[in-house]
C-alpha cells in the first residue's frame, strides 16, 4: 500500500488546489482554495476561458461580485469531482470587518445555493484574525459552515473552539518556516524533523486540545513543505496537500503509522482555556511568530486579490 492509501486510513485527504483538472488522481474527499491558487489556476491556458465566460457573462456587475462567481464556478468544478466539500475565501481585504465578512460569506453561499449546491458541500474560508473568528461565529449560528484558516498559534485555535467553527486549518509549513529562518545558521533539520517540527508540534498540541475536552471543531492541517510533516499528522482530522505531495505519497510505500491519537489524547493532563478579545489580542502579540505569520499571509493574500481583479478587468 502506498503512503497516500495508508494516510486515507487515517486521515480525510484534502486537495489543496484551485486546479481542479489535477485533483481527480487523487480522489481526495474535499478540496481547499484560496485567492493565491485561483490566481495561479486562471492563469493557465486550460482555465483562460472560465474567466473570459465568466467575466462575459456579468459584464457591468460589480467587481467584487465577479470574484465571487468567478470562485465559485471553480468551486462547482471541483465539486463535480470530490465527494465531499470544497473551501472558498472570502476576499482577504475584509480579514478585519466581521460585518463585511459575514455579507460576502452569505452571498458566495447564495451563489453555489443557485448552482444547486447544498450549504453542506462549502466551508467559507475566512482569516483567524479576532474579527474573523467572531464572524464565523454568527455565520455557524446561521447554518454557514466555517474554515478557519491563516492560524499559526494555539490561542487562535482556542477562540476558534469557543466560536463553534467547522474547521481550522492550522498553517504546518509557514511556522516551520518562520522558525527556521529564525534560528539561522544554528537550525539543525534532523532535529527539527517529524514530531519535532515547529509546525507539527503546533497541529498537535491543538488536536490534543479538542479531543480531551471534546470540541467538534475538525483540525485540518495544511501549508506543508514535505511529505515527513504530512505523516507525522497520520490520524489528524483531516490533512490539505498539495498536488505534488499528494503524488510523492502515492508514489511512496514505506509503512505508515498514526501519529496523533483522540483517545489517547482524552488521557492527558491538560487546563482548559478561555478568551475574551482582549486577552486573544494579547496572547496573538505575545507570540512572535503568529503575529508576523497572520500579517504576512493576509497581506500576501490580499496582493493575490488585487492580481485577480487587474485579471478581471482586463477582460
Amino acid at each position: 500500500m502506498n503512503q497516500l492509501d495508508a494516510l486515507k486510513q487515517f486521515t480525510t485527504v484534502v486537495a489543496d488546489t484551485g486546479d481542479f483538472k489535477q485533483i481527480e488522481a487523487f480522489q481526495p474527499t474535499d478540496a481547499t482554495t484560496n485567492p493565491s491558487l485561483i490566481l495561479k489556476a486562471v492563469q493557465k491556458p486550460e482555465y483562460r476561458s472560465l474567466l473570459a465566460d465568466t467575466v462575459a457573462q456579468f459584464s457591468g456587475r460589480a467587481l467584487d461580485e465577479i470574484t465571487d462567481r468567478l470562485l465559485v464556478r471553480f468551486g462547482c468544478e471541483i465539486l463535480s469531482i470530490v465527494p465531499g466539500r470544497v473551501s472558498t475565501e472570502v476576499d482577504a481585504r475584509l480579514s478585519f470587518d466581521s460585518n463585511a465578512t459575514i455579507t460576502r460569506a452569505e452571498r458566495i453561499i447564495e451563489l453555489y445555493q443557485a448552482q444547486g449546491i447544498h450549504i453542506d458541500r462549502v466551508l467559507i474560508k475566512v482569516a483567524s484574525t479576532w474579527e474573523g473568528i467572531q464572524a464565523a461565529a454568527e455565520l455557524q449560528r446561521r447554518g454557514i459552515h466555517t474554515n478557519l484558516t491563516l492560524l499559526f498559534s494555539f490561542c487562535q485555535a482556542v477562540a476558534c473552539g469557543q466560536a463553534k467553527v467547522q474547521l481550522i486549518s492550522p498553517f504546518v509549513g509557514r511556522i516551520y518556516d518562520w522558525y527556521k529562518k529564525s534560528a539561522g545558521a544554528a537550525w539543525v533539520e534532523a532535529d527539527n524533523a517529524g514530531a519535532n517540527d515547529p509546525g507539527v508540534k503546533s497541529v498537535t498540541q491543538i488536536f490534543n486540545y479538542y479531543k480531551k475536552f471534546s470540541i467538534s471543531t475538525e483540525v485540518m492541517g495544511a501549508s506543508f513543505r514535505n511529505v515527513g510533516q504530512i505523516t507525522a499528522l497520520a490520524g489528524c482530522d483531516l490533512l490539505t496537500i498539495s498536488p505534488d505531495l499528494l503524488a510523492t505519497l502515492a508514489a511512496t510505500n514505506t509503512p505508515l503509522t498514526r501519529a496523533l491519537d483522540a483517545q489517547a489524547a482524552k488521557a492527558l493532563d491538560l487546563t482548559p482555556v478561555n478568551y475574551d478579545e482582549a486577552s486573544f489580542r494579547f496572547a496573538l502579540n505575545q507570540d512572535a511568530m503568529a503575529t508576523e505569520k497572520l500579517a504576512e499571509g493576509i497581506r500576501a493574500f490580499c496582493t493575490d486579490a488585487a492580481k485577480l481583479d487587474q485579471l478581471l478587468l482586463g477582460h
